[in-house]
C-alpha cells in the first residue's frame, strides 16, 4: 500500500527495531525505502543482507534531501514519512487504510500518533536496550487516544500525486528543522484542508522529551534556523501557522495534543487577536530582513 521513506544516520540499532516492526506488525505489504546518511555503523550491510531498498549519501544530507532522494524510488500510491526510531504497533496501517477508504479524494495529510516521546506518554523503554516490546503490546488497549486536529507530521501519509506536485520537502531547510511544517504549509497552499491525526495508529517513539523551559524572548522565539527560514519564506512563524491554520493544540505542561478532530479546516477568522499576532509576525519578518539576522 505505502512507500515508506526512512532517513537514517548511523542509527542501526533503532532502524532494526523499526523495520522489524513494519514487517511483523503491518497488515499490508509496503515498500520500505531507507536513505542512509553516511552509514559507517554497518547500516548498509544490514540493508543489503535483508534485501531492503535504500539510497545512500556519504555524508549527512539531512531530512528533506534524504526523503526526496528516497521518494524517487517510490512505486506505490501513498508515501509515508517515517523516523528511524519508531516501533510501529500492530494495526497501525489498518487505521490509515480505513481513513483513506472513507475519503473520495486525495487532498489529505494523515498522521499516526506517537507513543512514548510523543503525543501519548507511555514508558516502554527510552533506549533500544531497555525497550520492553511485550509491555507495550500488552497495554495497547489501555492507552487512551483520540483523533486530533492538525498533524504530528511523522509518521505522515500523503498521496504520491500530491507529493510529486509539491516536489517533496523543501531542501533549503536541510539538515532539518521547520521542514515538516513547511511541507504542511505547501499542502495548505494547495487546498489541502484535511490534517488529521489518527488516534489508533500508534508508533512508539524513542526520541527524547525536552522538559527545560525556554526563554520566550525574540531571539529564542526566532532563534532556530528553521523558524527564520519559514518566517522569511511565508511571512508568518511556525507557531502562528500551526495554531491558527492547522488548529493544533498543545498543553504547555504535558506537551500533549489537546484538540480533537472535528472536520475540514477552514481559513482563520480575521478577528483582533489573529490580526494582532499576524502583525507581530510581519514585524519579526521586517526585523530579520533589516538586520540580516541569521
Amino acid at each position: 500500500m505505502f512507500s515508506i521513506l526512512i532517513p537514517t544516520f548511523n542509527n542501526l540499532n533503532y532502524l532494526k527495531i523499526c523495520i522489524d516492526s513494519l514487517k511483523k506488525n503491518s497488515k499490508f505489504n509496503h515498500q520500505i525505502i531507507v536513505h542512509v546518511n553516511e552509514g559507517s555503523d554497518g547500516t548498509l550491510q544490514y540493508l543489503k543482507d535483508n534485501n531492503i531498498e535504500y539510497t545512500h549519501t556519504k555524508v549527512n544530507v539531512g531530512m528533506p534531501k534524504a526523503l526526496n532522494m528516497a521518494s524517487k524510488n517510490a512505486v506505490l500510491n501513498y508515501i509515508l514519512i517515517s523516523h528511524d526510531d519508531f516501533y510501529y504497533c500492530p494495526g497501525w496501517d489498518i487505521e490509515f487504510e480505513k481513513e483513506i477508504n472513507s475519503l473520495n479524494h486525495n487532498k489529505f495529510y494523515l498522521s499516526g500518533t506517537m507513543v512514548g516521546a510523543g503525543q501519548v506518554h507511555f514508558d516502554a523503554g527510552k533506549t533500544f536496550e531497555s525497550f520492553n516490546e511485550s509491555k507495550l503490546i500488552q497495554n495497547l488497549e489501555n492507552i487512551k487516544t483520540f483523533n486530533f486536529q492538525g498533524t504530528t507530521k511523522c509518521p505522515g501519509l500523503v498521496h504520491v500525486d500530491i507529493w510529486n506536485k509539491l516536489n517533496g520537502w523543501s531542501e533549503e531547510f536541510s539538515p532539518t528543522g521547520g521542514d515538516d511544517t513547511d511541507f504542511a504549509m505547501k499542502l495548505w497552499k494547495n487546498d489541502v484542508r484535511i490534517f488529521k491525526g489518527l488516534g489508533k495508529s500508534l508508533a512508539y517513539h524513542f526520541g527524547s522529551i525536552t522538559t527545560r523551559k525556554k526563554d520566550k524572548s525574540l531571539f529564542t522565539y526566532l532563534g532556530s534556523k528553521g523558524n527564520k527560514i519559514f518566517l522569511k519564506k511565508w511571512g508568518i512563524t511556525i507557531n502562528f501557522f500551526e495554531k491558527n491554520y492547522l488548529k493544533s493544540g498543545i498543553d504547555k505542561n504535558s506537551n500533549l495534543i489537546t484538540n480533537q478532530y472535528d472536520g475540514l479546516l477552514k481559513d482563520p477568522e480575521m478577528n483582533f487577536k489573529f490580526l494582532f499576532n499576524l502583525a507581530k509576525c510581519k514585524l519579526f519578518a521586517i526585523y530579520l530582513k533589516l538586520t540580516n539576522f541569521n
